[in-house]
């Protein structure tokens, strides 16, 4: 009896175990978003606080956020879409996030749903005229310049390259500094600049205009208008060479005047800024991130409802008070924070002209397949051009043979 009693209680409180275990094990939430960011750690409580607000408005979808590396973004976001379980909502740049776009595999943005946005960043991230992502933050160059150096010199701070050739003459003619260090064979630099003169595809590239171009870089180089480094060296060392005085402007973000003021305070005293250098066209280059939705993702409409949610005027405005980036939400652009400046705050000068600078950016560089290789194309043939190894229409015929064989 003893023994019965014994196994009875025994299963009595199995079962109890195996019902407690099963009222108390986490559950996964129904509507839960994956949601993928590329090194935005820094900003984790402003991220917590945006997802936080986000499901309190929405209680019936919960977010997870998952921070990758910037290094690993392209290669577990490939594996990832290419399987049967990916995240719901991934932050790419619009290079990589095209490239899944012409593969299928991501979901189509409804574009009634992006009408609060820059409608020229918008046309920017279309494929076949359809859109496949979401903005999220922007930057775009500025011309950074050394007041002194310009007085010096007596120039007015160029607006096109085209004028570089005459500004360069008069700096080296009244100071110990160059114009400027291009960097044109950092990665798709020189192409960039092409894009400004209409020029962008195999059938433009050995044009007249194309030839004008590489041209006039040739005479800048080989009349000793900007440093001989400039065939090799990057952004980096330009910068560099802008906080010693070596050069008397300088492209980047807005985010470069801080290193300059912490890394050369005296320089930064001198220090203005300038709408960036454009071409023919009269467009300007910009740099963005931006959301995708994977075309196998479990959760779309949920996942549309949250990016939008991040990229609303107000998350936008604060988020770009925390790192001065450039807002995508055409509200957000019309804010004060983008339309006005103290004079004596060099940061908010360039903020307000790098917003204003997305108003013209059509036509923006598209990328192709097999992009990386093109720019490698273009970035030999300036070696050669400007080291005067092979002549420039023969370098040029070479390139849009190449080029071509790459697309085709």
């Amino acid at each position: 009896m003893k023994g019965l009693l014994l196994k009875s209680t025994i299963i009595f409180f199995a079962i109890l175990g195996i019902f407690l275990a099963f009222q108390f094990k986490p559950q996964k939430h129904e509507n839960e978003v994956i949601f993928w960011t590329l090194q935005m750690n820094d900003f984790s409580e402003y991220m917590n606080n945006v997802i936080s607000e986000f499901e309190a408005q929405n209680p019936e979808i919960k977010i997870k956020w998952i921070d990758v590396p910037f290094s690993e973004g392209e290669k577990r976001t490939l594996a990832s879409v290419l399987s049967h379980n990916p995240p719901d909502l991934i932050n790419l740049n619009p290079d990589f996030s095209a490239t899944l776009a012409q593969k299928g595999t991501l979901y189509e943005i409804p574009q009634t749903a992006v009408v609060e946005f820059n409608k020229e960043i918008i046309d920017s991230l279309k494929y076949n005229d359809k859109l496949y992502s979401i903005p999220w933050y922007a930057t775009s160059a500025v011309t950074i310049y050394n007041k002194d150096l310009v007085s010096k010199s007596g120039i007015q701070i160029p607006k096109t390259y085209t004028e570089l050739l005459t500004s360069g003459k008069a700096v080296r003619n009244t100071t110990d500094a160059y114009i400027f260090l291009p960097n044109i064979t950092e990665n798709d630099t020189m192409l960039k600049i092409l894009n400004k003169y209409g020029i962008n595809s195999y059938s433009t590239i050995n044009l007249p205009k194309s030839t004008e171009v590489f041209t006039l870089f040739k005479e800048l180089y080989q009349n000793d208008l900007i440093p001989k480094e400039s065939v090799t060296q990057t952004h980096r060392e330009a910068l560099e060479k802008y906080m010693a005085e070596n050069i008397v402007l300088f492209q980047a973000g807005a985010n470069f005047l801080n290193m300059i003021k912490e890394n050369a305070p005296l320089t930064y005293a001198k220090t203005d800024v300038a709408p960036q250098i454009t071409g023919e066209l009269g467009q300007n280059d910009f740099s963005l991130m931006n959301f995708v939705i994977p075309l196998r993702a479990s959760h779309k409409e949920e996942a549309l409802k949250f990016a939008l949610f991040l990229t609303n005027e107000e998350n936008q405005l604060e988020l770009a008070k925390l790192t001065n980036v450039i807002a995508t939400n055409q509200k957000a652009l019309n804010n004060k924070f983008y339309t006005e400046f103290d004079a004596d705050d060099l940061t908010a000068k360039a903020r307000t002209i790098s917003a204003k600078q997305l108003n013209k950016v059509q036509p923006v560089l598209k990328t192709e397949r097999n992009q990386k290789d093109v720019s490698n194309l273009i970035n030999s043939a300036v070696q050669e051009i400007l080291l005067d190894k092979t002549e420039t229409q023969t370098a040029l015929d070479k390139v849009a043979k190449d080029w071509k064989l790459l697309t085709d």
